[in-house]
């Protein structure tokens, strides 16, 4: 009979250290899914600032290109304008061609001419004169070199003249 509650005194002790086991076991499985969880959320952070990173780059690549053209169409622009004056038709006809063209070419890649009616707005316009007018006070009066953007950014501020108050 002795031996009968060693037996059972042994298959005791031999439970207790396997639930031991098995808790430690849970713990460390809890913790290393704990550490994947974590990994999991900071590489889903990495991809999409990556892909923030990469969006931004593209942007600014595009940006870069307008900036270069934007001059150019100036140039048409005012080519056109000169040979409007001199009355040379064919000429005119073919820099208003090349001037339609190109301006459709920067609209295709989101390029838009700046608004000008109404109220200076410091953030798209830059005022390079002020003058007295019977307009309101800040009221642009007069553009003097046009002003793009290209989705939400400004490429390059229109020029303008505002209506200054009497003096």
């Amino acid at each position: 009979m002795t031996d009968d509650v060693r037996t059972d005194e042994e298959q005791h002790e031999q439970v207790e250290p396997d639930v031991d086991e098995l808790e430690s076991v849970r713990k460390e499985r809890d913790e290393l899914l704990d550490t994947l969880q974590r990994l999991q959320a900071e590489f889903d952070n990495y991809r999409k600032r990556v892909a923030r990173d990469q969006q931004s780059l593209v942007t600014r690549a595009h940006e870069r290109l307008v900036k270069e053209l934007v001059p150019v169409l100036d140039d048409l622009e005012r080519a056109l304008e000169a040979a409007h004056a001199h009355e040379e038709a064919e000429l005119e006809e073919g820099v208003a061609l090349v001037a339609r063209s190109f301006a459709d070419i920067l609209r295709k890649e989101g390029v838009e001419e700046v608004p000008t009616e109404g109220r200076f707005d410091p953030h798209v316009h830059e005022a390079l004169l002020s003058q007295p007018s019977e307009a309101e006070e800040g009221t642009v009066i007069e553009v003097l070199q046009k002003g793009y953007r290209l989705g939400d950014r400004v490429i390059r501020p229109a020029r303008v003249v505002i209506a200054r108050g009497g003096d």
